[in-house]
């Protein structure tokens, strides 16, 4: 067992020394180059939420659900009409192929495709409109800004929850979805995910410190719940990661659950 978390640590290492500074090169960029490599993450989520799916029901075909998140991914970056337009087209398409599909519940079979068709989708336009259309175009500056609050509430949690987990509050944050999670490791999270913001007005004064604050406060306060509600439906479907596209880390659902609930709230404060 010693040997195995060994194996994962280092794996996650060095996915973490590569990923990293990829990603931060590609939030600088911007552009078709940060469009290429989210549309990529979107396509892959699809797949694994299409995956999740398929333990419960009998959604459509993967490559109907893949063709739809490349549609609206593509609506979302180059705007050929407004995103509400193909966003209606494909949910009233689900609605038609489902009366052509002879297996399993209609709503169950429905209910799965719509659930991991806005989530998916919604998450990671959220993303990169957040990139192209901020307030006073700082898009990078909030992009940045979400992945360090992000991480900064990961490791605060983590450590907090080690240290002080159980010691102050009996009961856990959401026992039935992820047992190991704890208020104490939820409030040392948020407080992580407020001081990196702080610190962060300072490195980029152009922004708003009020509202990078604000930014600070809401993502430690909901990355948790991008976390439980990936975790939900692997539960729910009975398996324990999404995919073992990366190694250590499971699939993109488990790697960018927490971005893709945060991200739609931020872009919604930016506007």
């Amino acid at each position: 067992m010693g040997k195995l978390l060994g194996v994962n640590l280092l794996q996650r290492v060095l996915v973490a020394a590569l990923g990293i500074p990829l990603l931060l090169w590609l939030i600088q960029l911007g552009g078709v180059w940060f469009f290429s490599f989210f549309l990529l993450l979107a396509l892959l989520a699809s797949f694994e939420f299409h995956r999740l799916a398929s333990h419960k029901a009998n959604p459509p075909a993967l490559w109907i659900m893949l063709l739809a998140t490349l549609l609206v991914q593509a609506d979302f970056y180059f705007g050929f009409v407004e995103i509400w337009v193909v966003l209606l087209g494909v949910v009233m398409a689900l609605f038609l192929l489902e009366l052509f599909v002879k297996e399993g519940s209609p709503l169950l079979n429905l209910g799965s495709a719509l659930a991991g068709f806005m989530y998916v989708n919604l998450a990671f336009g959220s993303l990169l409109r957040l990139r192209m259309e901020p307030m006073n175009g700082d898009g990078e500056a909030w992009v940045l800004l979400m992945f360090i609050c992000i991480w900064s509430t990961d490791i605060s949690a983590y450590f907090g929850g080690s240290l002080a987990g159980g010691k102050v509050f009996q009961r856990k944050l959401f026992e039935r979805h992820s047992p190991h999670k704890t208020w104490e490791g939820f409030f040392f999270g948020v407080l992580g995910s407020v001081a990196a913001a702080y610190a962060f007005s300072f490195v980029v004064p152009a922004v708003s410190p009020s509202t990078v604050l604000l930014a600070g406060l809401l993502i430690g306060l909901f990355s948790p719940a991008g976390d439980l509600i990936e975790s939900m439906f692997k539960r729910d479907a009975g398996v324990k990661d999404a995919s073992a596209l990366i190694p250590g880390h499971g699939g993109v659902l488990d790697r960018f659950d927490t971005v893709m609930f945060v991200a739609p709230f931020l872009y919604l404060l930016t506007r």
